[in-house]
């Protein structure tokens, strides 16, 4: 059986005396569709900053592409991992955020390039031309010399998700990149992500509030309550015939809100 390409292993994360992560273990398969879903503070934006690399590690093990992602080998023992070892093991991933964090003074396709010039060594003329590709991709063709603030927040989203497919990564995380947009905008965002998940085989991880949405793009969905899953499965299973009591309170108020599950 392969190898998972994520494994985490008892992962726990606190802030202070507030414990967000709390023995976390899955793994997730090369290729898989994987949605997070439950309340706020329930731990699911904290887990794809782990692994990002931008929140570290309380406790436990997480290992990325079969390498453990804070800790390496040094002198034949394992010792906590360097900036050289992170920063390796972080171009395996991309994130796209939920505000968008584009350079405001660099234009569109300057934004893309950026970061495959000045992290992975890639030519100017090389980048350019696959940061015009992805800007096709997302339905931005035309806004390669546009600056940031000409653009609508879902374009802005669309340029966020290009710069971050731009490296290359073998897996794409995704945190409420639609929480901030105006409604009318969220579905161009969405409609991106379905053309990325139907189209490549990139392994994605989703935390999002848009259930209606998570159906149809997960191939599992991992329910969180309080720094552990609660649940997990199929979409149909935990959406239409949900096991645990706690995951049927979140979703019997999700859809009183209005939103579609």
């Amino acid at each position: 059986m392969d190898q998972p390409i994520i494994r985490v292993r008892d992962a726990q994360k606190s802030f202070g005396t507030l414990r967000v992560i709390d023995g976390l273990s899955f793994d997730v398969r090369k290729g898989e569709k994987l949605a997070l879903i439950g309340p706020s503070g329930s731990g699911k934006t904290t887990i794809l900053r782990m692994l990002m690399t931008l929140e570290a590690l309380s406790g436990g093990r997480i290992e990325v592409c079969g390498e453990p992602l804070f800790h390496m080998q040094k002198n034949g023992a394992e010792v906590a991992a360097d900036e050289a070892h992170l920063h390796k093991m972080r171009r395996h991933i991309g994130m796209v955020f939920q505000h968008f964090n584009l350079f405001p003074h660099k234009s569109v396709l300057d934004n893309i390039t950026l970061a495959p010039i000045l992290t992975t060594g890639e030519k100017r003329p090389a980048a350019e031309a696959r940061a015009r590709e992805l800007l096709e991709m997302v339905g931005l063709a035309d806004k390669a010399d546009a600056m940031p603030s000409q653009l609508s927040g879902g374009q802005k989203q669309r340029v966020a998700i290009a710069r971050a497919l731009a490296l290359r990564p073998e897996i794409m995380l995704f945190d409420e990149v639609t929480s901030a947009l105006d409604p009318e905008l969220v579905e161009e965002v969405l409609e991106v992500m379905k053309r990325l998940a139907s189209e490549t085989d990139m392994t994605m991880l989703l935390v999002t509030h848009e259930m209606g949405f998570a159906r149809e793009f997960a191939d599992r969905v991992l329910f969180f309550d309080r720094g552990r899953i609660c649940e997990e499965g199929p979409p149909d299973e935990i959406f239409s015939n949900p096991v645990q009591d706690r995951t049927r309170t979140f979703l019997r108020k999700i859809i009183a809100a209005g939103h579609r599950v």
